[in-house]
């Protein structure tokens, strides 16, 4: 009897929804006293609402009938002060996403309650409401429909008048906080995809169009950062100029991985605004500078950086009319004058690519002079890097077709004696050359024959033989030769990517330097002689103190190179660019500098091992040609308790002929012991033994060094000394904690052994440098396959 009075109230069913709702419309004022209730009064109506519309249908219409959504919309006008805008907001936006009948969706976005909510005059000043605000549009944005979306934009004799919902989100899009911005960029997509006329219209329309030229403004105040910071770069602060270079790089890809994103919706009038603006506000003004011989003109940005940018927008917002339109800019130079008379030849020939070309100058026109336009116009908040107004001016006054007729454009950079420069032109034409959705014709411009189309006319045909790239292409071989001899081990790094270039342009150009056995000829030789000072470095290094580790240091020097050579210029981050115009050299001295020293010359002689290899074979060898065995640093052998050469610190090793010393140790004092140096293959060290007290013919290890490095030297005027140097650095530490000044601490360190007698110190001398002599021997058996000169020629076969 009791129990039936104290039955549970399903509070997921109507009636308790109703107690609920009369609960809400009972409220009149809402401040700190009951803001708590009226919090868990919004949220028992959001989980009732979400239930009814799955389960009851009842319920929504009870929450139809009673306008509780318009009880909402009362709460946020009676509550300034109570702080309860951000709940509501919260809750409002789990209902919205948790709605899942067409019926309860369209019922929520009628009657203006979202753009009442919407556009309520919220204060986000400190405090954390702007979240939730953002949160609630982009809940609102997720269930957009073309039955929907014409229900929150007001709309007069056709046109949109006001569209809340996006005009609001606009005022975030360049919100400080990252997850902000993201949410709203998803906002902004989530409405281009409705592809509702009347929307495209209203916001490729002034001046709610302006918000386009406002993004790609802020891509360019990126790109001037990221110019600045770059040429910023010094030795002191290199690490922190490095971590801020890294994330305004981050920044400007997400930038234009979104600008993707909008093109990729696929309407016409959004793209061509976008492309447009891209285009005028930042390309344009980037390629100015190397299309006439004004060079205060555009941005004033260094080439190294315009070069990474053009990559980069080429890499990443791979969209036909962008790659077409930018490969006309980069190329309208090249077009325009050495080409001109194939463009006024007559159209009744039926010359189909010159018609072609001839259709993608005139478009390159159009856009520079609206770009000019555009720029002039648009609003001067980067006006100091654009010049004055009579700077642009001139800029849309100016002859495009004035080019220098022997070296014009980007070709100039061809030409440059820096370096990065160069590479990172080359980079910009490597990425044209790959991009599949150019005109034959404008592949022929630079050099390159397009791989999806193999006929050409014979216009393409003589443009292929008398192009710009072909005409430099043994300066640029050259060039890239000169890099790869270069002695400098302060250009390792530039060695590898210029190796890289050499074999994606030997790609690109291998049926026309087939056409030019000179070039092939003039190729091989360069790349022998270099080949032979990279063999003659390596070589060195077998004299030095780490010819230990030169195998391991092969064999994973080798996988790298290969996996570098095997990339394409379309999946190749050109932050590369970035790295080599602020690479400095440190040297902390030590070992960790002749540590490096032999990596790098591993590095240049595998590099020029595969590239011969290339050259002949058309690809690099998938592994490497010979087993290095049982010999191999990195190869596991068998270790037996009782061999010296397996022995550990603490093990039991057998005296053999070791040969009886002192060595004083700070902390114990000095100690007799037996010096055993042993090695086994390309393995080696020295052995500190202390006799055992029981066993005549054993010892315990004390300590132990590697043999390479040792350099054993007796004392002038102390016979009996022999020091030694021990090598205590660990390479394969050296990304962990540092010291300031970059080094890591560890030095060589300094043994001196005392001997009975003059003749007992050289003997321990030489014996040292036997088993050394024994280790080096195993290495260069294990490097003499690759040392012959016509090691590329043996794997071909």
């Amino acid at each position: 009897m009791w129990r039936s009075l104290w039955r549970s109230i399903d509070r997921f069913s109507l009636q308790y929804f109703k107690y609920i709702s009369s609960e809400l419309q009972g409220i009149k004022v809402v401040n700190n006293s009951n803001r708590d209730v009226v919090i868990d009064i919004l949220q028992s109506i959001v989980e009732i609402v979400a239930y009814g519309d799955r389960h009851d249908a009842s319920i929504f219409e009870c929450f139809m009938e009673n306008q509780v959504l318009a009880e909402f919309v009362r709460l946020l006008k009676i509550s300034r002060t109570s702080g309860i805008e951000g709940p509501l907001l919260q809750y409002l936006s789990i209902m919205i996403q948790n709605l899942q009948s067409e019926q309860a969706i369209y019922y929520c976005f009628s009657n203006e309650y979202i753009n009442s909510i919407i556009t309520h005059q919220y204060e986000f000043d400190g405090g954390d409401l702007a979240p939730y605000y953002v949160s609630f549009l982009r809940a609102v944005s997720g269930k957009l429909t073309r039955d929907t979306l014409c229900l929150l934009v007001n709309v007069q004799e056709g046109t949109g008048t006001s569209f809340p919902l996006y005009s609001e989100a606009l005022k975030f899009a360049h919100h400080g906080e990252k997850m902000i911005q993201t949410a709203i960029r998803s906002v902004i997509l989530n409405i281009y995809n409705v592809s509702d006329d009347i929307v495209y219209q209203y916001v490729t329309n002034p001046p709610v169009s302006e918000y386009f030229s406002d993004l790609v403004l802020s891509l360019r105040e990126q790109c001037l950062q990221l110019d600045a910071i770059v040429h910023a770069m010094d030795d002191h602060h290199a690490n922190d100029k490095q971590k801020e270079l890294v994330l305004i790089v981050e920044k400007l890809l997400d930038d234009l991985y979104y600008i993707k994103d909008l093109l990729c919706v696929g309407e016409s009038r959004l793209s061509a605004l976008v492309i447009q603006k891209l285009l005028g506000l930042l390309i344009v003004p980037i390629m100015i500078p190397f299309m006439q011989s004004n060079q205060n003109a555009g941005i004033q940005m260094s080439p190294v950086t315009s070069m990474y940018i053009i990559t980069r927008v080429l890499q990443v917002v791979d969209v036909v009319e962008v790659g077409k339109s930018m490969a006309s800019l980069v190329l309208y130079p090249y077009v325009t004058s050495e080409f001109g008379g194939l463009l006024k030849s007559d159209p009744s020939d039926g010359n189909s690519q010159s018609d072609c070309l001839s259709n993608e100058v005139n478009t390159i026109r159009g856009i520079v002079n609206s770009s000019l336009d555009c720029e002039g116009s648009d609003r001067n908040q980067l006006r100091p890097s654009f010049g004055s107004n009579s700077s642009v001016h001139n800029l849309s006054s100016m002859n495009l077709d004035y080019i220098d007729q022997e070296r014009k454009g980007i070709i100039t950079n061809i030409f440059s004696e820096n370096q990065v420069l160069f590479l990172a032109t080359l980079m910009v034409l490597l990425v044209l050359a790959e991009n599949k959705d150019l005109n034959a014709l404008l592949f022929s411009v630079v050099g390159f024959q397009p791989t999806k189309d193999k006929s050409t006319d014979a216009s393409s045909a003589k443009l292929l033989e008398e192009n710009i790239l072909m005409k430099c292409l043994p300066q640029i071989f050259n060039e890239l030769l000169k890099i790869l001899g270069s002695t400098s081990t302060s250009r390792v790094i530039i060695q590898w990517y210029a190796g890289w270039f050499l074999q994606k342009y030997v790609v690109l150009q291998r049926g026309t330097l087939g056409r030019h056995e000179s070039q092939i000829f003039n190729l091989t030789v360069q790349l022998n002689a270099s080949f032979h000072q990279s063999r003659e470095r390596l070589v060195n290094e077998l004299s030095g103190c780490w010819f230990d580790y030169i195998p391991d240091a092969f064999i994973k020097e080798w996988s790298s190179c290969k996996k570098v050579m095997e990339e394409s210029s379309q999946r190749k981050d050109p932050f590369f660019i970035l790295e080599l115009a602020f690479h400095r050299i440190s040297s902390n001295g030590g070992n960790a500098d002749t540590w490096q020293t032999m990596v790098d010359a591993v590095k240049v002689f595998v590099l020029h091992l595969q590239l011969k290899a290339y050259i002949i074979q058309g690809h690099p060898p998938e592994d490497l040609p010979i087993s290095w065995g049982k010999n191999s640093i990195s190869s596991p052998r068998k270790i037996h308790a009782s061999d010296a050469s397996s022995a550990s610190f603490g093990s039991e090793v057998p005296l053999g002929s070791g040969v009886p010393c002192k060595i004083a140790f700070s902390k114990v004092g000095v100690r007799d012991v037996y010096m055993i140096p042993v090695a086994m293959g390309a393995s080696g060290n020295l052995l500190l033994v202390e006799k055992h007290p029981f066993h005549s013919r054993r010892g315990t290890v004390l300590a132990m060094a590697p043999l390479a490095g040792l350099c054993p030297k007796i004392e002038d005027g102390r016979p009996t000394w022999l020091h030694l140097r021990v090598r205590e650095f660990n390479p394969y530490h050296m990304d962990q904690k540092t010291h300031p000044n970059g080094s890591n601490g560890e030095i060589d360190g300094r043994w001196t052994l005392g001997f009975p007698d003059a003749e007992a110190c050289e003997a321990a001398r030489l014996l040292i440098s036997e088993e050394t002599c024994k280790q080096r021997s195993s290495v260069e058996n294990l490097l003499a396959t690759f040392l012959f000169e016509d090691y590329a020629r043996n794997v071909s076969q």
